[in-house]
């Protein structure tokens, strides 16, 4: 039997060029896989495209004529929760399952929600700022002016995972939540003591607007100028999920006006973020550099459940997370699962 194949960029982001894939082999061993590298860009792919029997997406964009160029392939696995960076319609069109991790890191990512929150609420960087240059007296007046956390209102766009576990968080603090999430029951909201609302309802009634949608062609500039006028303008804007739901310049409008009172922000429209972001002057805005679901099991996490899904597809069994409908090869069977907005993270 021919050994399968598995075709991964060299050098992307969470390994090394030319090894580094002991986790990840740990399920695949027993298939007697092996993943091979090719250059990270397009035409390099394509030429080696046709004998790969998996694809370990990393470090790239995998567009639709790359897709179009796996003849053999059954799964395009991505140690990630979004999957933004895989043409995902082009590899339900040719019948390739597109698997993530949505559920190994999001305990980070919901710490991280929270921490923005409570860190924008109480100005924390202001704080720390003014004890540093000797302003000690501005402390106590600034916050005078905060109201209490408890029984303010804490808003969700998008009610996935992430968002999930973040309310959990948020209800030891007194918060009162809504959320909106047409594609979430209202059963699994009222269990977390969330109440369903419009997305209107979310902007004007809350303190807090937490963003946990994936970047798809539907979430894509969710929220614009006329969004952020419904907000009230103490309110504060936290983004744990994807940069470009959002229309930065909108939100950086709406900052500098007084629109809204402030954000904590992980991910940006374009990211590294440009230096000449007006984002990075602002006092009442904290950034972090899309790092949220990171911590000391990350990348043996993410590593190991990617060598799984594909182990488990190379084999014929169904992944662990699919997020396109697909058939695969040999089962007959057909399948589906949205990859909506619940299916969210580093939303």
């Amino acid at each position: 039997m021919e050994r399968p194949r598995i075709l991964t960029p060299a050098g992307a982001s969470f390994t090394v060029a030319g090894g580094g894939y002991d986790l990840e082999m740990e399920a695949l061993e027993r298939l007697g896989a092996e993943i091979v590298e090719c250059a990270p860009n397009e035409e390099a792919f394509i030429a080696a495209a046709p004998l790969a029997d998996a694809v370990y997406a990393k470090g790239m964009k995998f567009t639709a004529r790359m897709i179009e160029a796996l003849s053999k392939a059954k799964v395009i696995t991505c140690a990630t929760v979004g999957v933004d960076y895989v043409d995902v319609p082009a590899a339900t069109a040719r019948g390739i399952a597109v698997t993530n991790c949505p559920d190994t890191f999001i305990e980070e990512v919901a710490d991280h929600a929270m921490m923005l929150l409570l860190a924008t609420h109480r100005r924390c960087i202001e704080q720390d700022r003014m004890v540093r240059e000797g302003r000690w007296g501005e402390g106590r007046p600034q916050l005078l002016k905060i109201p209490r956390l408890m029984g303010s209102t804490l808003g969700f766009v998008a009610f996935g995972r992430v968002a999930r576990l973040t309310a959990m968080r948020a209800k030891a603090f007194g918060l009162r939540m809504v959320a909106y999430d047409p594609f979430v029951d209202e059963l699994t909201m009222s269990a977390l003591g969330v109440v369903p609302a419009s997305l209107d309802q979310v902007l004007s009634e809350s303190d807090f607007v937490s963003m946990h949608a994936p970047d798809t062609a539907d979430t894509r500039r969710m929220l614009t100028t006329k969004h952020f006028a419904r907000m009230k303008k103490t309110a504060i804007f936290i983004n744990t999920g994807r940069g470009p739901t959002v229309d930065e310049a909108a939100l950086v409008a709406a900052l500098q006006s007084g629109q809204i009172a402030g954000a904590g922000l992980d991910v940006f429209e374009v990211e590294p973020l440009p230096k000449d972001s007006p984002l990075i002057g602002m006092p009442h805005v904290i950034l972090s550099p899309h790092n949220a679901s990171a911590s000391a099991r990350f990348d043996e996490a993410r590593k190991r459940r990617a060598g799984q899904e594909m182990a488990l597809v190379l084999s014929g069994r169904w992944p662990m997370s699919c997020v396109n409908p697909t058939v695969l090869p040999g089962s007959g069977l057909r399948r589906w699962q949205p990859y909506a907005m619940e299916r969210g993270p580093n939303s």
